[in-house]
C-alpha cells in the first residue's frame, strides 16, 4: 500500500497537506505532535472569549458545570469521527463525501463551514480592532473610532491573504507562545489581587445565563472543532493516539482555558475580552494579543474562500477565481465587524450549535452504524486510493439536517445542542433504514413480476 500511496503523490499533494488523498501511513506523526496541534487549537481568543461569557452570566461551578457536559457531549462524536478520519486517512470534506452527505452534500457542509468562517473572521477582526483602538487611545488620549479601524484592519487581513504578505507569516510561530504568556501574566496578575475563593463563590456578576443555554454555546464552540477532528487525526497512527488526543486535548484546552476566562470575567466583572486583558496586562498585553490573531483570522479567510471556490466547482461546475472570492469573504467578515457581530457572541455562538450538531451526528451515524461506503472505502483503502463513486445529495440527508435544525429552534425544552444532536441522528438512521427496506421490497416485487 506504501508502494502506490508514493507512486500516486505529487508535488502538488504534499504542498496541499495531502488534502486530496488519503494521508500516507509512513507519514503518520506520533501522538505528541498531533496533541499539541490540538490543544494550540483550544488555546485561542475565541476559547478565552467564552470562558468570560460563560462567567459573566454564570457562577464558577455552573460555568465549569456547562463546560463539562458540553464537552461530554461532544466527546463520543468527537472520538468517533476523529477514529474515522485515522482509519481512512481522510480529512473532513472527503470523509463526508463517502459519510452520509455525498458529492454536493459534502461542498454544501463546505459552504456551511465557508459561512461560519466568515462569522468568526469578524469576530476575531472585531477584537483585531478592539485592541488597536485601546492602544491608540491610550497614546493619544482621543476617543478613536471603531468603525474606522475595524474597517482597516479587516482589509489588511484581507489583502495579506491574497497577496501573501511575507510580513505576516512570522506571526505564526509567536502567536500561540505570545497568548500563553499574556494569558499566564493575566492569571498571576487576577489572582494576585483577588482571592481565589471569592472568586470561585461570588455570583455572577452580570444577567443570570441558564444552564442550558451555556452548555449549547459551549457545543457552539466546540461543535466545529468535534466535526474537523478528522483533519488532524487521520496524521495519528493507531485509534489508541485519537483517544489521548480527544480526552488530553479537551481536559486542557476546553476545560482549562474555559475555567480561566470565568475567573477573569468574575475578577473584572466583564465579558468584553479586551477591557479583562487590559486591566490585567496593560498595552503590551493587548499588542501581543492583536499579533497573535492576525494569523488566526488569516487562515480564517483563506479556509472561508477555499470552501466557497470548492461548493461552486462542485455543484455548479464554476470555477471561481480564488482572489477575487477572498475579497469578496473579507469585505463580508469587515462588515460583520463593523456592525458589531462581536456584541452578538452569544447568539452566535448559539446558531452554531444548532446548525452543525446535524453534519456531526448523520457522519456518525453513517460510517459507523449504518456503514453505507465502508466497504468501497475498505477497498480503495488497501490500494491507497479514494473510492471511485460517491452519491450525490442523499435525501434523508437533507431531510435529518433541516428537522435537526427546526428541533433546536423550536423545541424549549432540555438543551438545544443535544436535541439537535439526538434528533438529526435518529431522524437520518430510522429513514434510511426504511428506505432500504423499500427498495429490497420493490426489487423483491419487481423480480416477481419478470
Amino acid at each position: 500500500m506504501m508502494s502506490i500511496q508514493r507512486k500516486n503523490t505529487t508535488n502538488e499533494d504534499i504542498y496541499d497537506d495531502y488534502s486530496t488523498q488519503r494521508f500516507p501511513e509512513n507519514k503518520r506523526d506520533p501522538m505528541w505532535k498531533v496533541l499539541m496541534v490540538q490543544i494550540g487549537g483550544f488555546v485561542a481568543l475565541s476559547q478565552f472569549m467564552l470562558g468570560a461569557e460563560l462567567g459573566y452570566g454564570m457562577t464558577f461551578h455552573d460555568a465549569v458545570l456547562a463546560t463539562i457536559l458540553g464537552s461530554v457531549i461532544l466527546q463520543f462524536i468527537s472520538y468517533g469521527l476523529g477514529l474515522a478520519g485515522q482509519r481512512e486517512g481522510l480529512p473532513t470534506s472527503l470523509l463526508s463525501k463517502w459519510a452520509g452527505f455525498g458529492t454536493f452534500g459534502s461542498a454544501i457542509v463546505g459552504l456551511t463551514f465557508a459561512i461560519s468562517l466568515i462569522g468568526w473572521f469578524g469576530i476575531q477582526n472585531s477584537v483585531f480592532a478592539q485592541g488597536v483602538v485601546q492602544i491608540l487611545n491610550s497614546i493619544t488620549h482621543h476617543n478613536i473610532n471603531y468603525q474606522l479601524i475595524a474597517t482597516i484592519t479587516g482589509l489588511l487581513v484581507t489583502f495579506s491573504v491574497i497577496f501573501g504578505f511575507k510580513g505576516l507569516s512570522w506571526t505564526t510561530n509567536i502567536s500561540i507562545p505570545a497568548f500563553i504568556v499574556v494569558m499566564g501574566f493575566a492569571t498571576y496578575n487576577m489572582l494576585k489581587g483577588n482571592s481565589l475563593n471569592h472568586l470561585v463563590t461570588m455570583a455572577a456578576p452580570g444577567a443570570a445565563m441558564g444552564l442550558g443555554a451555556g452548555i449549547t454555546m459551549v457545543t457552539g464552540n466546540f461543535i466545529v472543532g468535534a466535526i474537523i477532528m478528522p483533519d488532524i487525526t487521520r496524521r495519528t497512527k493507531n485509534g489508541r493516539d485519537v483517544f489521548w488526543v480527544c480526552v488530553i486535548g479537551t481536559l486542557v484546552g476546553e476545560l482549562g482555558v474555559n475555567v480561566i476566562g470565568v475567573l477573569m470575567a468574575h475578577a473584572i466583572g466583564s465579558k468584553e475580552i479586551m477591557p479583562i486583558i487590559y486591566q490585567l496586562t496593560g498595552a503590551l498585553g493587548i499588542a501581543l494579543i492583536v499579533l497573535s490573531s492576525v494569523k488566526v483570522n488569516d487562515m480564517n479567510l483563506y479556509s472561508a474562500s477555499l470552501n466557497v471556490v470548492n461548493f461552486f466547482r462542485q455543484v455548479f461546475k464554476v470555477n471561481l477565481n480564488r482572489s477575487v472570492m477572498t475579497v469578496i469573504t473579507g469585505i463580508l467578515g469587515t462588515i460583520l465587524s463593523v456592525i458589531g457581530l462581536i456584541d452578538k457572541f452569544q447568539g452566535f455562538l448559539t446558531i452554531l450549535g444548532v446548525v452543525f450538531p446535524p453534519i456531526a451526528a448523520i457522519m456518525f451515524v453513517d460510517y459507523w452504524i449504518l456503514k453505507t461506503d465502508r466497504k468501497s472505502l475498505a477497498i480503495s483503502r488497501t490500494k491507497g486510493e479514494l473510492p471511485k463513486t460517491s452519491s450525490k445529495l442523499p435525501v434523508m440527508t437533507i431531510v435529518a439536517w433541516i428537522s435537526g435544525i427546526l428541533i433546536g429552534q423550536f423545541v424549549t425544552w432540555g438543551v438545544q445542542s443535544l436535541n439537535v444532536l439526538i434528533s438529526s441522528g435518529l431522524i437520518y438512521y430510522l429513514g434510511n433504514l426504511i428506505i432500504r427496506k423499500a427498495s429490497k421490497q420493490f426489487t423483491k416485487n419487481k423480480e416477481l413480476e419478470d
